[in-house]
């Protein structure tokens, strides 16, 4: 979408920061320079291996200093002004920048960087790489507090092509082998800042969910998520559909609220999505936003995750997804991960699925 232009500019520390501007923007071109002295970027962290899952551990210790809840007036989101020296020196609609305190990178290449995912998969005592990638803060909007559902349609379209330019960009860099898109949505969650905002972690690894799919899709066979979306497409737990995309409550879904969404055809991330299917994919995620927060009349704390293909495997059965997940299974109670869940991966749900299904359609329908 030629309209929503972009801006690359670098903060005071050599981090990447890029500005996207709605289409309908009301901005200049220009933008202010960061006018900060900051400290030198922290060393990348080491990610340990666990000999009983073969699972990598990224030890990222900088991660502790990261800000906690602060006031709106100290907000690290927010436009820069003389008594607010943020992370965003000037005024914009949405911002993606390379994360202060990252759990990846900024290191893409080191000599002790995992050499492949052949490398990755070797098992042994006190394994160690370098924890080369790069996470990112994407902002949605300039205000102090919000999340996806209250933005206008054209922002929500922006927001939806950074997440395109930047699964295309972090893709391509050294070392990459997954880009995943997220957002994280209240204390609940474990939030720490109330600005609407999104991440992107760039792994030097397919994660271990992936990892479990891969598995799924070969046993399978390549034809997993068409038989999926077809299954759904004609039962009771679709909420929302459109030309493009369908959403629904899983099958077998894990958490209280849980939704999935899918495209209709086979698309393996952000980055392959045509502009018909952003222009919809916009508007569709944030009515199903706001069909969860209308489900208990305030906002509902979620984990937001657009699972992407990985960069050079499945790229031809692993299909963009959408799960959006949440505690919330009731409107004063949360689900806890106790011992079956948390120690064995053992779950069990609370509520059955076709009964939420009819919940969130009735709740999408009053927001």
């Amino acid at each position: 979408m030629a309209a929503i232009a972009t801006r690359t500019t670098l903060l005071a520390d050599g981090r990447e920061l890029i500005y996207f501007d709605d289409a309908d923007t009301t901005l200049g071109p220009d933008r202010r320079a960061d006018a900060r002295t900051l400290d030198p970027r922290p060393d990348t962290a080491t990610m340990r291996q666990d000999v009983l899952t073969g699972d990598w551990v990224s030890i990222a210790a900088s991660r502790q200093n990261r800000v906690f809840l602060p006031p709106a007036e100290l907000d690290p989101l927010a436009p820069a002004s003389p008594t607010n020296p943020s992370e965003i020196p000037d005024v914009y609609d949405v911002a993606v920048f390379e994360n202060r305190s990252p759990s990846f990178g900024p290191l893409l290449t080191d000599e002790n960087a995992p050499e492949g995912v052949d490398d990755l998969g070797n098992l042994g005592m006190g394994r160690t790489r370098r924890s080369v990638g790069r996470c990112e803060v994407v902002c949605f909007s300039p205000e102090h507090e919000g999340s996806f559902a209250d933005l206008s349609e054209s922002r929500a379209r922006t927001v939806v092509e950074a997440w395109a330019h930047r699964t295309a960009a972090l893709s391509a860099m050294p070392g990459i082998e997954q880009v995943f898109p997220f957002e994280n949505r209240g204390q609940a969650i474990g939030v720490t800042l109330h600005h609407p905002h999104g991440q992107i972690y760039a792994y030097p690894y397919v994660t271990p969910r992936t990892t479990s799919l891969l598995r799924s899709i070969e046993s399978y066979g390549p034809t997993l998520f068409a038989d999926l979306l077809e299954n759904e497409r004609g039962g009771p737990r679709v909420v929302l559909a459109g030309e493009h995309f369908t959403a629904f409550v899983p099958f077998a879904a894990r958490w209280p609220i849980e939704i999935h969404l899918l495209p209709h055809r086979h698309v393996p991330d952000f980055a392959g999505l045509t502009d018909d299917e952003r222009d919809e994919l916009a508007i569709m995620y944030r009515r199903l936003l706001r069909g969860v927060d209308a489900l208990y009349g305030d906002p509902t704390p979620y984990i937001s995750a657009w699972h992407q293909a990985p960069v050079n495997v499945g790229r031809d059965t692993v299909r963009l997804m959408l799960q959006i997940t949440s505690p919330r299974r009731a409107e004063t109670r949360l689900k806890f991960l106790a011992g079956s869940e948390a120690a064995m991966g053992a779950w069990i749900g609370d509520l059955v699925p076709e009964a939420q299904a009819d919940l969130i359609r009735e709740a999408i329908e009053r927001s």
